[in-house]
């Protein structure tokens, strides 16, 4: 049957309940979010004379979960706007309207009496044949349908959201034996494509993959780092971006999350799993028992692993806690010959085989703790799951890791890693040696036609891994040489159908020459030989902006010219992009600052991931858009001006939208701040953005794309407007909201939105508009403040107002 998902019911408003009931209104779909009514009035509610059935005490408990929900931050939500779309209530009065919705999703405290009760009201209200599924992160699904109908079983399953859901990638699915299959089958369709997640499917095991493997990574940790006598601050060190981990590694991701959590998930495993080989693991240290009798339990009670404190001069500082003496002490330095070998090395996959080669403290670490998590997860297979593949997905998605076990497995060496695990006692599956023994040297592996394939244990042989072939993964198509040309800071890269594509490669892949020259010769290659063009990347984030300290060290040494040629070529690009012959469809996701944004404004169109954090962000550094960017936007204003609103209102918007360098929090808002426009897409799983971005591309293409020609017609406002923009922004000084150095860059930035002094409203070139910017941009880098700004961000990352 077909199954549309227009109205989703969320049992539960915690924090887990609320920001699910977010994220399916981030996706356009209606919710009904009930929690259960108040058994007691609140002084408040009593000194008003209210009653327990009163409607706002009933939905107190729903309401304020919703209110913290939409006020937090980062936010669960795209848009503000969006929480319109949940409908709140409770169990008593509301519990009957899941007959109007097509899934109804448990996310209740997790008790499994509570939870069956539930189950058992809700089976009077529920309309036959709609999904019914449990978000419990621990509770055995199946148990959970003792006593319900058969339809009831048929339509269940365990949906499993991490937290934040809007944010964290994983959905774990877990069916019961009674399950129907098609459910199964719709729900990891409609998680991937429609909540943008890694759907995994998961056997009904304790904590499932992702926990069960994740808790165990770091209980292992815990233990390594005893032996070896580690300091906290070391760990942390140890486990972050150097092997693909978030910043937060091992403890201040630990603190964040809750202690009580870890512990709790901890706990349950040690209950649940006597027959685990690594089952001691579960046991939890001394030290973290006695964090939980201290309440010790991360930023939720103000301290953990880690404690703020006020310093000298009440400067605020961060403590660790010495794990032998459970003291705070003051941050130490840490620094290790093995991490420092691996400096150079940009490439994560190339790192491991340095990390575990280390003679200190640190490559025991790695060894030690590489042994236990590969040890593991090889005999995990196939009690948690049949396919390795799942494993490395779910790590990936819901831990954040870059490379899944196995695949770090993959670049350290698969024999290398027997060796290690080996040599520290630890236990392998014979599957593994097995599979050395028939010649298969890696888990993974590309096949000519580019497609990812995995290990299969059952079949001893390389499959293709499911779902994959809707993605683009220029990775795959490198290794299948698809590289059409190449320089330090870009590839044009072949997807196919007639479609290339510019990829950046640069540090956090700023725009400087070699990328420039990389989306030239995109254009040039894709002219001639090819029907469109694609520019896109697979990094953790789509540009951080034009090359700052290239400007920073030309704008020091005056080199003036060398400036205003970089400036030149960069726009001269941007139009050349977006005038050429063939269509260009970019592909942002996360950070779109600066450069990268005004490159997206060039696009013919705009294909974002929902995760999309764009911006023209050149006033926190003392500059102006300068690649074209206030240029498109004065244009983009120009062509509302028809719209009926007021044109001076139009414009005062964008100017205030670059002049406070607002960012988007998703691609959503970016609409909302004209970086995007209508005819725009958002692809709200990120994976799926190339793939989506070159179906576009031949969309236009086939639709007979003809080359356009620039605008002359754009309508400035001249004097007058610059008159009100020069009247505020002296106001906003007067109010010392703004220094004299935003005053200079506010005013020149108004003088090229306003077309400079023009006497009266006139119509003007873009070219005529690209050449005030660029004079504005060359002489702010002429000024010390931008300098002291641009200083501050390279050195510190922190903005400087002065």
């Amino acid at each position: 049957m077909n199954r549309n998902i227009k109205k989703v019911a969320v049992l539960g408003s915690g924090v887990m309940g609320s920001r699910i009931a977010c994220h399916f209104a981030n996706i356009g779909v209606q919710v009904l979010l009930l929690d259960i009514a108040p058994k007691e009035l609140l002084p408040a509610e009593e000194a008003k004379g209210l009653k327990l059935d009163n409607p706002a005490v009933k939905n107190r408990i729903v309401n304020a979960s919703l209110q913290a929900a939409v006020a937090a931050n980062p936010s669960p939500l795209y848009r503000k706007p969006d929480a319109a779309r949940i409908k709140t209530g409770n169990f008593d009065d509301n519990l009957q309207e899941i007959a109007g919705c097509d899934w109804t999703i448990e996310v209740v405290v997790e008790r499994l009496d509570i939870k069956k009760s539930l189950f058992e009201r809700v089976e009077q209200f529920r309309k036959p044949g709609t999904l019914i599924t449990s978000n419990t992160s621990g509770i055995p699904i199946h148990l959970m349908t003792e006593g319900r109908s058969d339809d009831f079983r048929k339509y269940f399953c365990g949906t499993h959201f991490f937290n934040p859901p809007r944010y964290l990638k994983l959905l774990e699915i877990i069916p019961t034996p009674h399950t129907d299959q098609a459910v199964v089958d719709f729900l990891m369709h409609y998680g991937d494509l429609y909540l943008g997640k890694t759907t995994v499917l998961a056997k009904d095991t304790p904590a499932f993959i992702a926990n069960r493997v994740g808790v165990f990574a770091i209980l292992d940790v815990l233990q390594v780092m005893t032996r070896l006598g580690l300091t906290v601050e070391e760990v942390d060190k140890l486990t972050g971006p150097v092997i693909g981990h978030a910043k937060s590694a091992t403890f201040r991701t630990s603190d964040v999350v809750g202690l009580d959590t870890l512990m709790n998930v901890a706990n349950g495993l040690a209950q649940g799993l006597p027959n685990d080989e690594a089952k001691d693991v579960f046991q939890l240290p001394d030290f973290l028992k006695k964090m939980g009798e201290n309440k010790w339990l991360g930023d939720k009670t103000g301290q953990g692993f880690y404690k703020k404190v006020k310093g000298e001069g009440g400067k605020s500082e961060i403590q660790a806690l010495d794990l032998n003496t459970l003291e705070y002490k003051p941050g130490a330095k840490v620094k290790f010959a093995t991490l420092e070998a691996t400096k150079p090395i940009e490439k994560l996959a190339d790192r491991f085989k340095v990390l575990a080669a280390g003679k200190d403290k640190a490559g025991d670490f790695y060894r030690k703790t590489f042994a236990g998590l590969f040890a593991y997860v090889s005999n995990r297979i196939p009690e948690i799951t049949d396919s390795l593949y799942k494993i490395d997905d779910a790590l990936r998605a819901g831990f954040g890791w870059e490379l899944g076990p196995f695949e770090t497995w993959d670049a350290l060496g698969v024999q290398k890693g027997l060796e290690i695990a080996q040599a520290e006692g630890k236990t392998v599956a014979p599957w593994v040696q097995e599979m050395l023994a028939a010649g298969h040297t890696t888990f993974y592996q590309v096949s000519e036609q580019g497609a990812k394939q995995f290990y299969d244990i059952d079949s001893k042989s390389y499959q293709a891994i499911p779902g994959v072939e809707n993605f683009i993964i220029l990775d795959n198509l490198r290794a299948t040489g698809k590289v059409v040309w190449k320089n330090a800071g870009a590839s044009v890269l072949d997807l196919g159908d007639g479609i290339l594509n510019v990829e950046f490669h640069s540090k956090m892949n700023a725009l400087g020459s070699d990328v420039i020259q990389g989306l030239l010769k995109g254009v040039e290659i894709a002219e001639k030989d090819f029907r469109g063009l694609v520019v896109g990347n697979d990094g953790p984030n789509f540009s951080a902006g034009a090359n700052l300290g290239l400007v920073y060290m030309f704008a020091l040494d005056q080199e003036y010219d060398e400036l205003n040629l970089m400036i030149s070529q960069f726009q001269q690009a941007m139009m050349r992009m977006r005038y050429s012959s063939i269509p260009v469809v970019s592909a942002p996701h996360g950070l779109t600052l600066g450069g990268g944004c005004e490159l997206n404004l060039h696009a013919d169109r705009v294909v974002a991931a929902a995760e999309t954090y764009m911006g023209l962000v050149e006033f926190g550094v003392g500059l102006i858009p300068g690649g074209g960017g206030t240029k498109e936007m004065t244009l983009r204003t120009a062509a509302r001006y028809e719209d009926g609103e007021p044109e001076y209102n139009l414009i005062r918007n964008t100017f205030m939208t670059i002049s406070t360098a607002k960012v988007s929090t998703s691609a959503a808002e970016a609409f909302d701040l004209g970086f995007m426009r209508r005819g725009d897409e958002i692809v709200v799983n990120s994976n799926r953005v190339l793939a989506q971005a070159k179906a576009a591309a031949i969309e236009l293409a086939e639709d007979g794309y003809t080359q356009p020609i620039q605008k002359t017609n754009i309508k400035v406002h001249g004097k007058g407007a610059l008159g009100m923009f020069m009247t505020g922004v002296s106001a906003m000084k007067e109010g010392r909201y703004i220094s004299d150095h935003d005053v200079k860059i506010a005013n020149k930035l108004a003088y090229i939105m306003c077309g400079g002094d023009l006497s009266s409203p006139t119509e003007v070139s873009e070219q005529y508009l690209l050449d005030l910017e660029r004079e504005a941009f060359l002489s702010l880098t002429g000024e010390r403040k931008t300098l002291e700004r641009i200083q501050s961000i390279l050195t510190t990352g922190k903005p400087l107002r002065n």
